[in-house]
């Protein structure tokens, strides 16, 4: 499935998002769009002003179909491609009222999903060669949840859990209010859920009552690197000597500059909150092209950067 081909459930929440965004900006009408002749056309471009990695053509593509759907859009990248500063996005030609009006809800989708995009591959990129994979968390935009998991998979990470109900994740208050590491994992086990069994351990003795219990996932939270390293080496006697298959995830203070280091410990995935809740938009902008003006060359962007 291509990055701009989304699971039917995550495309009906891209229909009721990009909904609630246009009533939010839009309301009962764009009053300035009226200065506008009603059948004046127009043609228009996006365009990057920032390196980066793009992401959002579902929800843009969404706010130009509902707002009108005479407005074409013909798209220059997929989601998951690298862009370059003052790189053409995509083209737009139809009635000008409407492309004005989806311009700001339009963008704002595409600048938010390529941050977090952006981000995520930085963090692929420094962990390459390792058997690490990036993983993302809840921790994300209030209502911008699947968006923003589709934008850490075209970024090149991995989803975790997508919310309370598709994955059972014991935290430090559940193994203190169930009496223990190993009492959590059993209640956990007796509910017969249906869902992955993941727990957290923030010290080696967690570590092995969870490896014993075989936990599907074992979350390995604020380990330093030396610890981290020997969590990693009782995950791997554990699988070596009693046929265990717990996947190991370090979590907490992770950033760029250390996050090779962690990898390098042999964990299997890291997850990091700071993906999708430390969003920092990309800079685009979309332009209207005066009466007998051209459209930028695409390729002039590459061009520029290969001199």
């Amino acid at each position: 499935m291509g990055q701009n081909s989304l699971p039917d459930e995550v495309q009906k929440d891209v229909t009721a998002l990009v909904t609630r965004a246009l009533a939010e900006d839009v309301g009962s009408g764009d009053v300035t769009a009226k200065l506008i002749a009603a059948d004046a056309t127009a043609v228009g471009y996006v365009v990057a002003r920032e390196s980066a990695v793009f992401c959002g053509r579902p929800w843009f593509d969404e706010v130009f179909r509902q707002i009108d759907p005479r407005v074409e859009i013909a798209w220059d990248v997929e989601d998951g491609a690298s862009i370059r500063a003052d790189g053409r996005l995509c083209v737009l030609r139809g009635p000008a009222r409407s492309i004005l009006t989806g311009e700001r809800t339009g963008l704002n989708f595409l600048q938010t999903l390529s941050g977090t995009a952006t981000v995520v591959r930085r963090f692929v990129e420094r962990i390459r060669g390792t058997q690490a994979r990036i993983v993302d968390t809840r921790k994300t935009l209030p209502g911008l949840r699947s968006a923003q998991k589709h934008a850490v998979t075209a970024g090149g990470g991995d989803n975790h859990r997508f919310g309370l109900y598709d994955g059972i994740l014991i935290k430090e208050n559940h193994i203190v209010a169930a009496g223990g590491i190993k009492e959590a994992i059993r209640a956990a086990r007796a509910l017969n859920a249906g869902v992955p069994l993941m727990c957290e351990a923030e010290n080696l003795s967690e570590v092995q009552a969870a490896l014993e219990e075989r936990v599907d996932l074992l979350l390995l939270d604020d380990f330093p690197t030396h610890i981290l390293a020997k969590a990693v080496n009782m995950g791997r006697d554990f699988r070596r000597y009693n046929r265990g298959d717990s996947v190991l995830e370090a979590s907490g203070g992770i950033s760029l500059n250390n996050v090779r280091s962690i990898a390098d410990t042999g964990v299997d995935r890291i997850s990091i909150g700071g993906l999708t809740k430390h969003v920092q938009a990309v800079d685009l902008s979309m332009r209207l092209l005066a009466p007998g003006a051209a459209l930028p060359d695409i390729n002039a962007a590459l061009r520029v950067a290969l001199r």
